[in-house]
């Protein structure tokens, strides 16, 4: 198969860092805390809607085999581990999505930050039995990086207490 991700897939990969670094950004530099406190909730909520995509992917290489590399041999175990998995990342965002309900919205950074760890730990062992493409874990580790840079430097800095006001 060919490891070569079509462009708008990594232009649109690209693009979906924007409310990330834009929400992170945002949720740091006002002197509003209301204001800092809605936009951080927002940053969770993008944050748990990108992690439930990225379960999803999952479902699309079990559901439609010609994802796969060639000459996987899938088994139904396989496949029905691989959809379980692929479920994980929306329970782990809807937590996130929850912890507001506490009182403390830096949670659903922390469990976002578990959550994208998690995933790419998990893409990556499917990866090494070949169970992912070449080129999707390519722009995979790239976005996740910066997407785990921005929630853990938000959460640092909110921790804290510092601010980034311009």
């Amino acid at each position: 198969m060919n490891s070569r991700l079509p462009p708008a897939a990594v232009g649109l990969g690209i693009a979906g860092l924007v409310p990330f670094v834009g929400l992170g950004i945002a949720a740091l530099a006002t002197s509003d805390d209301v204001v800092a406190q809605r936009i951080l909730l927002a940053l969770v909520a993008y944050g748990a809607v990108i992690l439930a995509f990225l379960g999803g992917v999952h479902w699309g290489f079990v559901l439609h085999p010609s994802a796969l590399p060639a000459g996987m041999d899938a088994t139904t175990r396989q496949d029905a581990t691989r959809l379980g998995l692929g479920v994980l990342p929306s329970l782990i965002g809807f937590g996130a999505l929850l912890t507001p309900l506490l009182g403390v919205p830096e949670v659903g950074l922390a469990v976002l930050i578990v959550g994208y760890l998690a995933t790419i730990v998990t893409e990556m062992r499917l990866r090494r039995r070949d169970l992912v493409p070449a080129g999707y874990m390519t722009l995979r580790w790239a976005l996740s990086v910066i997407v785990l840079i921005v929630l853990v430097v938000v959460l640092a800095l909110r921790v804290i207490g510092a601010k980034i006001i311009f």
